[in-house]
Parts: C-alpha cells; sequence; structure tokens
C-alpha cells in the first residue's frame, strides 16, 4: 500500500465522522497514539502496512478503535512533548517507531503499555532489560540494525574491490546510528580500511557532510535513521553527485535510487506490530510479551545507479538479491 492509499485508509474513517460525533466515538473506543519519528512521505507505506493488519484483527480505524498520529519528520526535538500529549490524551497503548522515539514515550510514562517497531538495538539502548523478558511496560519488534551491520559492509566490499577508504553518515543525536557507526569503525578497523564520519543532526547538515565527503572516499556506510530516511532522496542524489557508491539499511532507499541496501523488511515489522497491540487491547501485560526480531533481511541492488556509478555488481550479489531494480 503506498502513500497515497494511506492517506486515503486514515482519513476516511475521521470524514465519516462529524466533528462531534467524532469526539464522542473517541471517549468511548480503546484508543492508540501513534508517535511516528519520520513523515508520511518516509513512513506512510508502512504505517498503512499496521492499520491494514489491525483492520484485519477487527481492530477498524473509527469504528473499533481510534488512532491518534504525530508525525516527527526526523526531528528528535518534538519527541517528548508529542508523548506527552498521548498521555494526556489517556490513549490505551503507545506505538513508536525507532529508538528516540521509543526513548521518549518511555520517559514519560510508565503505565501505558508502548509498542516499538524498528528500534536498533532496544537491549544496548536500554528500552528493554532482555528480549525474552522485556519487564515495565515496553516491549515491541527490533530491526537488529547493529546486528546486521558486518554484513552490509561485507556486500558492500563485494560491489566495490577496490574499497580503501570508506566514509560512513549518521545522525548523532540516535544512539543506534551512534552504535551503528561505531560497528562499522570497527570492521573496517579489522579489514584494514582508512574511516571518517560525517555526523550530522539536522537536515541542514547534509550538503555541508556532501561537501566535506567530495574526493575523500570510495564508498559511504549510511546509518538507517528517521532523519536520514525522511532525507533519503536528497542523500542518493548527493551520493550521486560525488560519485560515491553507498549502502543502506533499507529497501526504501534504493527504490528511490539509492545503490544496495539490506536489512529488516519494514512492512512485515509494522503488520507483526499491529499482532503485538492486538494483544495489549485484549489485556496482555507488555512485560510478558518477547521482543522480536526480524526474520525476513532483504537484499536490493539498483542496477541504474549501478550504472550512472560504472560499477559492475557481482553475479554472486544478484543471485543473493531479494530484488534487483532496473
Amino acid at each position: 500500500m503506498r502513500r497515497r492509499d494511506f492517506l486515503t485508509l486514515v482519513g476516511s474513517a475521521a470524514a465519516a465522522w462529524p466533528p462531534a460525533a467524532r469526539a464522542q466515538q473517541a471517549t468511548k473506543l480503546p484508543a492508540i497514539g501513534f508517535l511516528v519519528s519520520g513523515a508520511p512521505s518516509s513512513h506512510g507505506e508502512w504505517v498503512a502496512a499496521f492499520v491494514q493488519r489491525l483492520r484485519e484483527l477487527q481492530w477498524i480505524e473509527g469504528r473499533t478503535v481510534a488512532i491518534e498520529y504525530r508525525w516527527a519528520e526526523g526531528s528528535t526535538a518534538g519527541l517528548d512533548e508529542m508523548a506527552a500529549e498521548f498521555v494526556r490524551l489517556k490513549v490505551d497503548v503507545i506505538v513508536t517507531t525507532g529508538t528516540p522515539a521509543t526513548a521518549a514515550a518511555k520517559r514519560t510514562t510508565l503505565v501505558i503499555p508502548i509498542v516499538f517497531v524498528g528500534a536498533g538495538d532496544p537491549v544496548g539502548t536500554g528500552l528493554v532489560a532482555t528480549l525474552a523478558r522485556p519487564d515495565g511496560n515496553v516491549t515491541g519488534l527490533s530491526s537488529q540494525q547493529t546486528d546486521t551491520t558486518g554484513k552490509r559492509l561485507e556486500l558492500l566490499r563485494e560491489v566495490v574491490p577496490s574499497l580503501r577508504r570508506l566514509a560512513i553518515l549518521a545522525n548523532i543525536d540516535n544512539p543506534v546510528a551512534v552504535s551503528d557507526m561505531r560497528e562499522v569503525e570497527a570492521a573496517a578497523s579489522t579489514l584494514g580500511l582508512s574511516v571518517f564520519t560525517l555526523k550530522i543532526r539536522r537536515s541542514e547538515d547534509i550538503a555541508s557532510a556532501f561537501d566535506a565527503l567530495e574526493g575523500r572516499a570510495d564508498a559511504l556506510y549510511v546509518a538507517t535513521d528517521p532523519l536520514i530516511l525522511t532525507n533519503r532522496i536528497r542523500i542518493n542524489t548527493s551520493a550521486l553527485g560525488v560519485r560515491v557508491p553507498a549502502m543502506y539499511g533499507s529497501r526504501e532507499y534504493v527504490e528511490v535510487g539509492g545503490l544496495m541496501s539490506y536489512g529488516a523488511n519494514y512492512p512485515i515489522l509494522f503488520r507483526r506490530t499491529a499482532d503485538f497491540v492486538d494483544k495489549i487491547l485484549r489485556g496482555a501485560n507488555p512485560a510478558d510479551i518477547p521482543v522480536e526480531q526480524p526474520t525476513k533481511f532483504d537484499l536490493v541492488t539498483n542496477l541504474t545507479t549501478a550504472k550512472a556509478l560504472g560499477l559492475t555488481i557481482p553475479e554472486k550479489v544478484l543471485a543473493l538479491a531479494d530484488e534487483v531494480i532496473e
């Protein structure tokens, strides 16, 4: 389901109810607060997968459940206030995307159940005690971002066999992106690669990061993050502009011109998140629901981008790919 379908899906139910009726109905329905770290353009399709799965479980927006959406647009600045607003609204469960949004919700409430989706390292960042027994009011689905760092670097070296100098682009306001960056630095060191980092905090930092990159790297590793995902087209264009092959953490980058990606299948994770919410709305305790890890990782390559960079994707990589974009 694409973003247009998502906007139709989440808007149609609300449009069918007069304002007074919606207000009255919202007080009677179980309520979900959905704190999305990105924008409709970056996360809309994933959120639509969640809403569709809810419908399959008989939680129909505007009829059997109310959903309040808050979009952070890739920024961490307003996450605490958005989470606090859900507390004031007395929602029954908060769904969060990524680590910063989950951390903000956890700081805000120790009572309302929180279900995260796509947290890169939930134990290492302190969101849960263990995957098997999360404790507290937080559970969800991990993307295991840092666990797949080595595989991404391995694939990048297959495509760029002359790789000697590696750049890493990371949002250092996101603890998982920082952990990912450190994992890459450690792996690159063992391979004898020289590394330098491009640290950003805002969209405005991207241009200067690529100015610093030009002529200094054979390839670029991009640490997946809501800020970076929201700006993925800009980042892809900039990488092509300086003619640097880039590796990403999810297929959404490659679908809009990135070279290649390896990581969790996020639509599947978001659908599975709806099953967690279903359990909680029916009375389950989040402390008793183990954190789940991805069961599907996708390797996606873009032959058009490879050609523009003067690269040939090896047959070995093409054979492993889940999708080859031409």
